[in-house]
């Protein structure tokens, strides 16, 4: 038996499952292995299911064996093993079907290969014998493949264990895949996001989408004051201080928004961080308090974004493309909210020709600060140019004069704020997802009540998401200016009834579909916040050109 060279003793060990995703594509080992991103899709289900059938059919064989060693670094748990002529047998056991030779024979796919190798030389070790071969059994074609546990096989796994090490101290990403198959049968994909880098590099790719198109669950928001939220059994069991008591499985659930004065017991919390459900609480006028979610694993995402924005020349760039985006967008949406309307057009000019200049203006700006002063610039014809959309049936409660805030002075900011609160907390759960830091952006200045990488994705999404979808239902009549609102000398707020009408509209939305223009596939808007994330990190790892394109048609 030819040893193995022995590893540092004092470096954790590496798993034989994360050499498989290693032989499959160095990237994914990455994802999973060092930034710890793993995502359980139907493939892993129906593998899960296939290990545990074969608990209950293989009677008299050692099953899912546990083995380690300390002098090679490495732990796994093998499938099942066997003992064949004296010899104990490592067996794998795989869904799918083998990989086929030139001349038509099954052999072992190198991903599976590289795992049973590890496995054979984990119970050398144990048991003191020489493992002669492993075997992987390919259950969709009922094929067993045999591979020699020879010197070319041990050779092949020290490589992948010296790439392992070397990939889990860098905070690098391996770039994509090059075999696009590779990525289609990838439950990371919505991370690494293949296909978007093909078209980034290639326009004429026409991309598949690999991103999901909806969200997996829905929100739960809990709005009536004095609320409690605890656990019961698998489900959130949410007990109102007036009327009956519901039940929300938590598998079914994407985040919990917490408004005002609602109590969610430690059972409750505990459940959400093991099911991955986010928890936001937020006042009752819609202002964003805080937020719980799981953090594990995202050192090395954030020393990326630490390193890329500490680099003026980086933030530039990244701020010009967001107020770019963002100022065409209100130009695009006032442009086509006045077309053919009598009148209208005419009322709004002087604001889109407002805007034009300070899109010129941004376009050549040298310096955040005078970006800001455009940005700026812009938003004050914009708003004044979205007080001439307003149809002659929207009630004189709900015109205004000029944009105010905290607290808001009429019920148009009113509704403007709580709505803009919903989509703060939207965004914050996007950049948790993907693993950034909120609080350290790239075009708003910190402060301390409010997170500037928050602020700087909002921009993008602050008219399609809610500037059109107030105004809208505004025109549409559906606002009750007298029961939908509390209204004091010095604030105006939304009831309770106007609040659950907020987030009804604002949940709506984010569920409508839209054709992302520069990606070219459909997805929800609830999708789309996630991945304009996902397109802002890809800035600072390698793969640049896609954040902060889309626009509004």
């Amino acid at each position: 038996m030819t040893p193995l060279p022995i590893l540092d003793s004092h470096l954790p060990p590496v798993r034989v499952m994360a050499l498989h995703a290693l032989a499959y594509c160095p990237r994914l080992f990455y994802l999973e292995e060092v930034e710890e991103i793993r995502v359980a899709d139907a493939r892993v289900f129906a593998g899960r299911e296939l290990h545990a059938g074969l608990a209950a059919d293989e009677e008299g064989e050692a099953l899912s064996l546990e083995l380690a060693s300390e002098v090679l670094g490495l732990v796994g748990k093998v499938d099942c093993i066997r003992r064949r002529d004296g010899t104990y047998i490592p067996y794998e056991h795989k869904r799918g079907k083998p990989a086929r030779d030139a001349n038509g024979a099954a052999e072992a796919w190198p991903s599976d290969r590289l795992q049973v190798v590890a496995y054979a030389v984990l119970l050398e070790e144990a048991h003191g014998q020489t493992i002669p071969e492993g075997r992987v059994r390919y259950h969709a074609a009922n094929v067993t493949v045999r591979v020699p546990i020879d010197a070319a096989a041990r050779e092949e796994l020290q490589q992948a264990l010296t790439t392992a090490r070397r990939l889990r101290e860098s905070v690098e990403r391996p770039p994509i895949a090059a075999n696009e198959r590779l990525c289609t049968h990838c439950s990371l994909a919505p991370v690494c996001l293949p296909e978007e880098v093909r078209h980034l590099h290639d326009p004429g790719h026409q991309a598949t989408r690999l991103f999901p198109p909806e969200r997996e669950g829905t929100t739960l928001h809990v709005v009536s004051q004095g609320t409690q939220v605890g656990r019961c059994a698998d489900t959130l069991a949410v007990r109102p201080r007036e009327g009956p008591e519901s039940h929300h499985p938590l598998n079914a659930v994407d985040a919990v928004v917490l408004h005002g004065y609602v109590q969610i017991s430690t059972q409750a919390l505990r459940a959400c961080v093991d099911y991955e459900v986010p928890v936001h609480w937020l006042s009752m006028s819609g202002h964003h308090m805080a937020s719980l979610t799981s953090t594990a694993g995202q050192v090395q995402r954030r020393i990326r974004q630490y390193q890329a924005l500490c680099d003026e020349a980086t933030c530039l760039r990244l701020a010009r493309a967001l107020v770019l985006a963002k100022v065409e967008g209100q130009h695009r949406y006032l442009l086509r909210a006045s077309r053919g309307e009598d009148g209208v057009r005419e009322l709004v000019q002087r604001s889109l020709d407002g805007m034009q200049e300070a899109l010129r203006g941004a376009g050549q700006a040298t310096e955040r600060a005078s970006l800001r002063g455009h940005e700026g610039s812009a938003a004050v014809h914009y708003f004044e140019g979205l007080r001439n959309l307003f149809g002659e049936r929207v009630p004189a409660e709900f015109r205004w004069t000029e944009r105010n805030r905290r607290p808001p002075r009429d019920r148009f900011n009113a509704i403007l704020s709580f709505g803009y609160g919903l989509l703060h907390t939207g965004v914050m759960r996007a950049i948790l997802a993907v693993g950034l830091e909120p609080a350290f952006g790239f075009f708003h200045t910190p402060r301390s009540a409010a997170y500037p990488l928050v602020l700087d994705l909002m921009e993008l999404f602050r008219v399609p998401l809610w500037d059109l979808v107030v105004l809208g239902s505004l025109n549409r009549s559906q606002w009750d200016p007298e029961a939908d609102f509390e209204v004091t000398k010095a604030k105006v707020w939304l009831s309770d009834t106007g609040r659950k009408k907020a987030i009804g509209l604002f949940e709506s939305r984010l569920e409508e579909t839209w054709k992302h223009p520069v990606v070219n596939y459909s997805l929800s808007y609830a999708r789309t916040l996630e991945l304009e994330a996902r397109l802002l990190e890809k800035e600072w790892t390698g793969e640049p050109g896609l954040f902060a394109q889309a626009r509004l048609r």
